[in-house]
């Protein structure tokens, strides 16, 4: 079944788009959630507020692309679960790969700071897309998808030293064209 048709069904509000999704997309909204909390339970948990959000949204919402719609509500529902959790230091990984990025990203609460972070986001973008593909692969598959650095390494044929030197290399040339572009860390 095509994205478009799953759109449909979502605008129609047939529920045969919410089991055409999960049959769809659900290993793949799983692996996201799961790579964030780390607890099948709780990724569960979120993969299916995906389906409820996405219903709520789907009208008014007409996404373009449903995979990365999805993907980015699993995300955002994930990494507001892990907050939650965060007090139980349920998951060591995922908080390693948020301080890999520190040393590049700073983090206040300000209204404005809330302002300038999509505003990075924009800049993060544009660098991005200026890096050889393996690099800019791997930079999104770690901090994007949250993959550990073994599945990485499997994925692209390489060794987990080579995908850390990779990542080390992109957070420091990312810092350099953050600070290039009026960000200072």
């Amino acid at each position: 079944m095509t994205d478009q048709t799953i759109i449909d069904l979502f605008w129609q509000r047939s529920e045969d788009a919410i089991r055409n999704t999960s049959q769809k997309y659900g290993k793949y909204l799983t692996k996201i959630a799961m790579n964030i909390l780390n607890y099948y339970e709780e990724a569960e948990e979120c993969v299916n507020d995906t389906y409820f959000t996405a219903w709520e949204q789907i009208p008014p919402d007409r996404p373009q692309k449903l995979l990365p719609y999805l993907g980015r509500i699993t995300r955002c529902l994930s990494l507001n679960r892990y907050d939650y959790l965060i007090a139980k230091k349920r998951n060591a990984e995922f908080t390693l790969q948020l301080s890999e990025l520190e040393e590049c990203l700073s983090e206040t609460d300000s209204i404005e700071a809330q302002y300038e972070s999509r505003e990075v986001a924009s800049v993060i973008s544009a660098f991005l897309r200026t890096q050889k593909p393996d690099a800019r692969n791997i930079f999104i598959l770690r901090y994007w998808y949250s993959d550990s650095i073994a599945e990485i390494a499997s994925r692209f044929n390489v060794s987990e030293s080579k995908v850390k030197s990779m990542l080390f290399r992109t957070r420091k040339r990312l810092k350099k064209y953050l600070e290039s572009e009026g960000y200072h860390i």
